[in-house]
């Protein structure tokens, strides 16, 4: 199965904003400085990346369903940096699901989550492992 969402724009100020408060690297905050980096511009913080990675999976999959949260993830790249007014897509491929060995209540999904650019480029590749509440969407009868 794979859970897809439409493209999101990238602006230079929501680059710089979450930078300024989070991630305050020269090459995510000042423009003069990013120019003359490796880079050759401003590019935005991979965390700011996942953030949106994040607003997508729960806008599509995650809100409304019965997940209480995450352990973790195994996996993190940034391929290739997210600039201003780039359109990101996410395709969220679910790679197993299963129910805990130790809880049958405890539904455990698996998945990796990719962000493409405009250009079809990855910007973001992560395993994520997610938790689902079985017990709550079973129904009782009396």
């Amino acid at each position: 199965m794979v859970v897809t969402h439409p493209p999101v724009v990238v602006t230079r100020e929501e680059m710089l904003s979450f930078a300024r408060s989070y991630d305050p690297q020269p090459f995510h905050v000042d423009e003069a400085a990013a120019q003359d980096s490796r880079w050759g511009g401003l590019i935005g913080s991979g965390w700011l990346t996942c953030g949106i990675a994040m607003r997508m999976v729960c806008d599509v999959a995650l809100n409304g369903s019965e997940s209480f949260g995450s352990p973790g993830l195994e996996r993190l790249r940034w391929p290739q940096p997210v600039r201003p007014g780039d359109a990101l897509r996410l395709e969220a491929t679910v790679d197993s699901k299963r129910v805990s060995s130790s809880r049958s209540d405890l539904g455990i999904l698996r998945w990796t989550w990719r962000l493409f650019n405009q250009h079809d480029e990855m910007v973001l590749e992560l395993e994520a492992t997610n938790m689902f509440d079985l017990g709550a969407s079973q129904t009782t009868t009396e």
